[in-house]
C-alpha cells in the first residue's frame, strides 16, 4: 500500500495529535525490536507503522 489517506487513518483516533503519537510509538517499537534482533530494516519504521495501521483499519 502506498501513502494511505489521512482520512482513513484518522478514523482510528480521535484527532491527528493522537494519531501521530500512536504512529511514533509504534515506529519506536519496530525500530527497537529490529535492533534487538539485529535485523536491518529497509523501509523507515514510520512507514512500516503507518502501513500496519492502515491494514488494521481495512
Amino acid at each position: 500500500m502506498l501513502n494511505p489517506a489521512i482520512g482513513k487513518l484518522i478514523r482510528s483516533c480521535d484527532n491527528r495529535y493522537k494519531l501521530v503519537n500512536q504512529i511514533a510509538k509504534n515506529a519506536r517499537n519496530i525500530a527497537d525490536e529490529a535492533e534487538q534482533k539485529g535485523e536491518i530494516i529497509i523501509e523507515k519504521p514510520v512507514t512500516i507503522a503507518i502501513n500496519k495501521m492502515a491494514e488494521e483499519i481495512e
